[in-house]
């Protein structure tokens, strides 16, 4: 598993302090490799010892025939690729790489229309399709012979684990290398996993607030991305945070995403967030943030915005009304587009954006 992770030389054509950077390195990784059989795998799925339905992946599932395909490939004893889990808080294990695979066997091993529907199935899976062994198409696991259920329940299956003691930002990194060859996951379904916990959970829910769903428009590909979840981390992490800013969204994102986990007032934050939305929503006359000529909203002035209405909500200042075409400013347009990821354009579009807030032409 080290071998996804890249190691950059200290110079081009220099092997000069290569191998203590791959020493420094490999010592963030912590992986444990394990075998479990089918019917523990299902079992563990049951007693969330193993989350195999992350809200990360949610939008994802195979259709009927490809998971037939793959429950043949198991009774084949064909190569089945390791699935890959992350430890989490409570030693839960989160799926990273494998999230058909298993809740596919889940799928088949459903007793009951009941058990299908706990793992977001309407009935248990039906075999159909099948080339190979012609002889199951048509049936369920419940509908075959005793010896074949044990004799699948058995089969074994490897699990790569990367523990708790592997560093956030190593696990980042490796979770976003694991999925760049299958469905693209944003960087905020990705954090959704490696910073999973009350604060990721609080973000979540305040994505959901009917107003900034208004405010923010976005392409139907991006309405279940974590887009928006991703509005409300910059929200506080700028508000909160910005003098560590240093040019990198990423990395800057992670950090104060795992600095919250332990160092957060959901109380003061929630009410400051409220009021924030309050002041943009009704700067906005309650329709979305919308340049001329545009049909999705401009993330980048929107954080700016939003940013500048926590700042006024959190010093209790007034607001004003704000200028006719406030958006088309110059000053706000200039200083949040193209190359504006510096700490000086950040400071230039958080004052102008206040300036506008405040009633400022």
């Amino acid at each position: 598993m080290i071998a996804y992770y890249t190691v950059a030389m200290s110079a081009p054509g220099s092997l000069e302090g290569l191998e203590e950077q791959l020493r420094g390195e490999r010592g963030k990784v912590d992986v444990a490799v394990h075998n479990f059989s089918v019917r523990e795998l299902v079992r563990m799925i049951v007693d969330e010892e193993l989350n195999a339905a992350p809200n990360y992946q949610r939008k994802f599932r195979w259709e009927e025939d490809d998971e037939a395909l793959f429950v043949e490939s198991v009774f084949l004893g064909l190569p089945i690729p390791p699935l890959f889990v992350a430890t989490n808080v409570g030693f839960q294990w989160e799926v990273v790489d494998g999230l058909q695979r298993l809740s596919t066997l889940a799928h088949f091993l459903a007793r009951n229309d009941d058990e299908a529907k706990a793992i977001g199935r309407e009935h248990p899976l039906r075999l159909n399709g099948l080339e190979k062994l012609t002889e199951l198409n048509g049936m369920t696991y419940q509908e075959l012979p005793k010896n074949l259920q044990v004799y699948f329940g058995r089969q074994p299956l490897q699990v790569v684990s990367l523990t708790d003691k592997s560093d956030r930002q190593v696990r980042f990194d490796v979770f976003e290398r694991l999925n760049r060859g299958g469905i693209q996951l944003t960087a905020q379904e990705v954090r959704a996993c490696v910073y999973m916990g009350e604060f990721n959970n609080f973000i979540e829910e305040l994505s959901n607030d009917p107003r900034l769903k208004k405010l923010i428009k976005l392409q139907r590909s991006h309405e279940n991305d974590g887009t928006r979840a991703e509005q409300v981390l910059k929200f506080f992490a700028y508000k909160n945070n910005r003098d560590a800013f240093d040019g990198k969204v990423e990395r800057f994102l992670n950090d104060y995403m795992a600095k919250a986990e332990s160092n957060f007032n959901y109380r003061t934050e929630r009410i400051v967030f409220d009021r924030a939305l309050e002041i943009l929503f009704a700067a906005c006359d309650g329709k979305p943030l919308l340049r001329k000529q545009t049909k999705v909203t401009p993330l980048v002035q929107f954080e700016a915005c939003f940013v500048a209405a926590g700042d006024l909500a959190a010093d209790g200042a007034s607001v004003g009304q704000v200028a006719p075409n406030w958006l088309e400013d110059p000053e706000l347009r200039a200083s949040s587009g193209a190359g504006s990821n510096t700490k000086a354009m950040l400071r230039r579009r958080l004052a102008r954006a206040k300036d506008l807030l405040r009633g400022a032409a």
